[in-house]
């Protein structure tokens, strides 16, 4: 068996491409099991505990890999232009805003994961350079989450769409807390050097990896392609049955 610690020529880390795109696969998962729901092959409740750790599980790989690259960049002697990335963020949300916007406009994105990703980068990035610190900032934080009600603002949605024009349900949200603590635990995952870890190159990771380098437009696209597959399904049944 082969392995490769890092992809050439760019020098990527394979572990991390391959951490990253087994959230994208676990997202994918996700949002099909939802297309299935919403044309009736499946029924579930999205707040029953099994979707309610699934979806979490999600995130926590998503935002520790966020800090782990914010952390890998502050140790790098030539810095990326990370505004590009911040702009393609910038971007991707707004389409995501836009386009849900005129799909469904009483449910519309307006702070799903890629908002929260983009702030959650330029929070992250000035601190990922000491990341024990950083990590104990965010224990904290996910400690205070779960132990006390001093993070939780029950009134703070009801508050901000009451002011604001904006739907009481939204098809994705990210809520700053606790979620930014996870946020600041990755670039200890970077300290460690996890993305070093040695990586068996055969087919399934070579896939994942694929998946990780290219999350962001896959992201993007994905759901449009499962719940045009789905629908298209849905309607070859009801033409036959």
């Amino acid at each position: 068996m082969q392995i490769s610690p890092v992809f050439e020529p760019t020098k990527r880390s394979a572990f991390l491409d391959v951490y990253r795109g087994f959230a994208v696969l676990l997202m994918m998962i996700f949002h099909f099991c939802w297309d299935l729901r919403n044309f009736g092959f499946m029924e579930f409740s999205i707040y029953d505990p099994f979707w309610v750790y699934f979806r979490s599980l999600i995130l926590t790989l998503f935002l520790t890999a966020v800090g782990w690259s914010a952390y890998i960049v502050s140790n790098q002697s030539s810095k990326p232009f990370t505004w590009k990335r911040d702009i393609k963020l910038l971007i991707s949300a707004g389409a995501i805003s836009l386009a849900t916007y005129l799909a469904m406009p009483n449910q519309w994105i307006y702070f799903g994961i890629l908002h929260f990703i983009l702030v959650a980068s330029l929070l992250v990035r000035p601190v990922a350079k000491w990341p024990i610190a950083c990590a104990v900032l965010g224990i904290l934080i996910i400690m205070i989450y779960h132990l006390t009600p001093w993070l939780h603002f029950p009134n703070a949605f009801s508050t901000i769409t009451h002011y604001v024009p904006l739907p009481d349900r939204t098809l994705d949200i990210v809520f700053p807390f606790p979620w930014i603590g996870v946020v600041f635990i990755g670039p200890l995952l970077g300290y460690l050097n996890w993305h070093q870890c040695p990586t068996p190159n055969h087919t399934v990771t070579r896939v994942l990896a694929f998946m990780g380098r290219y999350a962001l437009p896959i992201y993007l696209s994905h759901q449009i392609i499962l719940f045009g597959l789905v629908a298209a399904f849905k309607m070859v049944l009801l033409q036959f049955f």
